[in-house]
């Protein structure tokens, strides 16, 4: 019998973990589409578990839309397409919106979660979170453990943007973005930190204050994916209560275009910048990056 499926210790190998070899392989392109799996009856053998966590994983992929005629008897066969956010990153970059979800739902199949940020408000990396919280919640992911590191703005500074287009700074856009900033940041804390209590996943979640705007946001995620957007100023005007109209610039940043980085598919140049994207964020963290305290709390 292979020795393919023992695990660390020599336990054997859970549901999710012969889900994610097997997604591995067709990712790979070892399963093509249209391609037969091996009986379930191998697969046990392979991976030294019962039929029973064999079908598990199957239907897995099944639901992901990955496998289809998933039955108890005969073989299941690889979807004719795979859904796009199984696939490695395009090479072309999308709106924050339709490609970060994506790509942190897929960071939430390792066993050891690892996603650092450097963003504004962290609006849209808690928007990203919600999918794999889903997940997670239905059973469907499982990691072991996440560790998130979220840098932001300091409270101390005066921002680049938002400000007014007239010199001098304005309070009521400072304190706008600053309890936009704390909201977001108590919220991804709070949702995260609620898997230890019902999932029993080990969560660790830091922030820490920049001395300066950040005018691009990056996204590292398991150490081998780099997702980097400019912000975009644009000039708006917006209405505060009963005051006149205020001419601002500021940045929609759910809108940024991302720029996807694969370490592991994107060749000697996406490693490049995967790596040096790391060290930067590290120094950054590790030196002029204070500790920062979010207003409130959950």
């Amino acid at each position: 019998m292979s020795t393919a499926g023992a695990a660390v210790n020599g336990t054997k190998r859970s549901p999710r973990e012969v889900a994610e070899a097997l997604r591995a392989r067709i990712r790979a392109g070892q399963l093509r589409p249209g391609d037969r799996m091996p009986t379930q009856a191998r697969l046990a053998e392979e991976f030294g578990v019962e039929r029973g966590t064999v079908r598990r994983a199957l239907r897995t992929l099944q639901e992901e839309r990955l496998l289809v005629n998933v039955t108890k008897g005969s073989p299941a066969t690889v979807a004719d397409d795979a859904p796009a956010a199984l696939a490695p990153p395009a090479a072309s970059p999308q709106p924050t919106m339709v490609a970060l979800a994506s790509r942190v739902t897929e960071a939430f199949r390792s066993p050891h979660v690892r996603i650092d940020a450097l963003c504004l408000t962290a609006v849209s990396l808690t928007l990203a979170f919600g999918e794999p919280l889903r997940l997670i919640h239905e059973g469907r992911l499982g990691p072991d453990r996440v560790t998130v590191r979220v840098l932001l703005p300091s409270r101390d500074i005066d921002l680049a943007f938002p400000t007014p287009v007239a010199d001098g700074s304005d309070e009521r856009l400072h304190s706008r973005w600053l309890s936009q900033r704390n909201a977001q940041g108590q919220v991804l804390r709070h949702n995260l930190r609620n898997l230890r209590r019902t999932h029993g996943i080990d969560v660790d979640i830091t922030f820490r204050a920049l001395p300066f705007t950040p005018p691009v946001k990056l996204y590292l995620l398991n150490g081998s994916e780099a997702l980097f957007a400019y912000y975009m100023i644009t000039r708006q005007e917006e209405q505060f209560d009963d005051h006149e109209p205020l001419e601002m610039y500021d940045t929609l940043g759910t809108r940024s275009m991302l720029f996807p980085f694969d370490q592991d598919a994107g060749g000697r140049r996406d490693g490049s910048f995967v790596e040096q994207s790391q060290l930067w964020f590290d120094a950054i963290w590790n030196t002029i990056s204070r500790e920062l305290t979010l207003a409130g709390g959950l």
